[in-house]
Order: C-alpha cells, then sequence, then structure tokens
C-alpha cells in the first residue's frame, strides 16, 4: 500500500506541476479525438436523422448494418484502415500511416457509427412525439430534419459526449495506424500500455487519472443533459 500510495503522489504530481511530456500527450489525445469527433457528427447526425425520417427501399437493412457497427471490433477497423493507408493500400499515395490522420480515421470509422445509431434513435421518437406539428407545416421527411435537430440538441449533446467518451478511450485501432510514435502518435491510452509494460508506473497512473477524471466528468454531464432533456429544459437554461 505504501508504494501504491507513493506511486500515486508522484503521479499527482506529474499532473500538477504540468509535466511537459504528460501534457504533451494529454494535448495530442484531445486533439484526435476531438478531430475525430467533429467530423464523425458532422456525418452520424445527418444520417441518424435521415434514418429516422426517411422512407427509402432497403432503410431497414442500413439501420441494422449501421446498429451493428456499433460493435466493430477496435484491432478490426485499425487493421482495415492499416491496409487502406499503407504503401500497397489505395490511399498509400498520401502517406498517412503511423501520423495523427491516420489514427483520425481510424476514430471516425469507430465513432461515426454509435453517433448515426443513437441519434437516429432519439431522432425518431422527437418525430414521433411532433409528426401532427411538422404534418400541418406541409414539411417532407427530409425538410424536417434541421427542426428535429435542433429540436433535439439536448438529447443529441448526450449522444455527442458519448461518441468522445468512445474515442478517448480507445487503444486497439489508434496504436495500430498510429505505431505509438512518442511526440508523434503517443496518446493516452497507447502511453499507459507503453509505460506499464515498461514499469514506469508513475507516468502510467498520471495519465490513467487524467482519463478516469475525464470518463466520470463525460458521463456526470450525460447525466445532467439527460435529465435536462426529460425535464424539457431547453439547452441554455
Amino acid at each position: 500500500m505504501t508504494g501504491f500510495g507513493e506511486t500515486l503522489g508522484q503521479a499527482l504530481w506529474l499532473i500538477l506541476s504540468g509535466d511537459a511530456d504528460l501534457w504533451a500527450i494529454i494535448l495530442l489525445s484531445l486533439r484526435v479525438s476531438l478531430t475525430a469527433l467533429a467530423i464523425a457528427t458532422l456525418i452520424g447526425l445527418p444520417l441518424g436523422a435521415a434514418l429516422a425520417v426517411g422512407r427509402f427501399p432497403g432503410r431497414r437493412t442500413v439501420i441494422t448494418i449501421v446498429s451493428a457497427m456499433m460493435g466493430l471490433p477496435p484491432v478490426v477497423v485499425g487493421l482495415a484502415v492499416y491496409l487502406m493507408l499503407s504503401a500497397s493500400g489505395p490511399f498509400g499515395i498520401f502517406d498517412l500511416l503511423y501520423t495523427p490522420a491516420a489514427m483520425i480515421i481510424a476514430q471516425v470509422v469507430l465513432v461515426t457509427p454509435i453517433v448515426a445509431a443513437l441519434s437516429r434513435q432519439v431522432i425518431a421518437d422527437l418525430h414521433t412525439d411532433l409528426a401532427e406539428q411538422l404534418d400541418s407545416f406541409g414539411l417532407r421527411p427530409l425538410a424536417r430534419i434541421p427542426t428535429l435537430l435542433w429540436e433535439g440538441r439536448t438529447s443529441l449533446m448526450t449522444v455527442v459526449l458519448a461518441g468522445f467518451g468512445r474515442a478517448i478511450a480507445e487503444v486497439g485501432a489508434v496504436i495500430i495506424v498510429g505505431g505509438n510514435i512518442n511526440h508523434v502518435t503517443r496518446v493516452m491510452t497507447t502511453a499507459i500500455a507503453l509505460e506499464t509494460s515498461k514499469g514506469n508506473l508513475t507516468l502510467a497512473l498520471a495519465l490513467g487519472t487524467v482519463l478516469i477524471t475525464m470518463a466520470i466528468a463525460i458521463n456526470a454531464l450525460v447525466g445532467v443533459l439527460g435529465a435536462r432533456a426529460r425535464s424539457g429544459v431547453p439547452a441554455h437554461a
């Protein structure tokens, strides 16, 4: 216990003292995950809304596929992106492998189905509640999407936060396509795995503490937003 206490104290000191290596890893993690989340949100929210209100042949099949993709194994996604970006792959000419861009691509593939599937359910429920009002305006199904996205913004924020939680905690895919290169592609999850294997528990525990704190903060915010959505409190209240 004494050893653990000392290690924890050293880890907290690393965080509070502004250790350059620690914060470089944290900031790169945030940059990669937030960029991936922004792209996944721009794709996933409209896709989810279109699947919720649109009516077209094969719609149920698309919904099933999107829902199934929520459970994509990260290492398989990493392998697929690796093959696409490798020198012999179709996108090898762009030389993106082992760069933050490759990690962003892998996270986008993982997060987009989550955002699309969860937002589809939110928009579908909201569309049912507002169907009569929207019908009175004479709006076609796809023309209703901007209104539904705006009206469901509080609930959709919880969807986006769920996507961020998935992205920031990813390790399997990003280590395959990023290579865990120091000061280039080393993020919190890959650094924790590496430093633990090296026996550098202070840095691993410091990063783990930051990651857990983020997870708690995200879940707390999801809970608050979920409660607001259920009570009908506006997002700006």
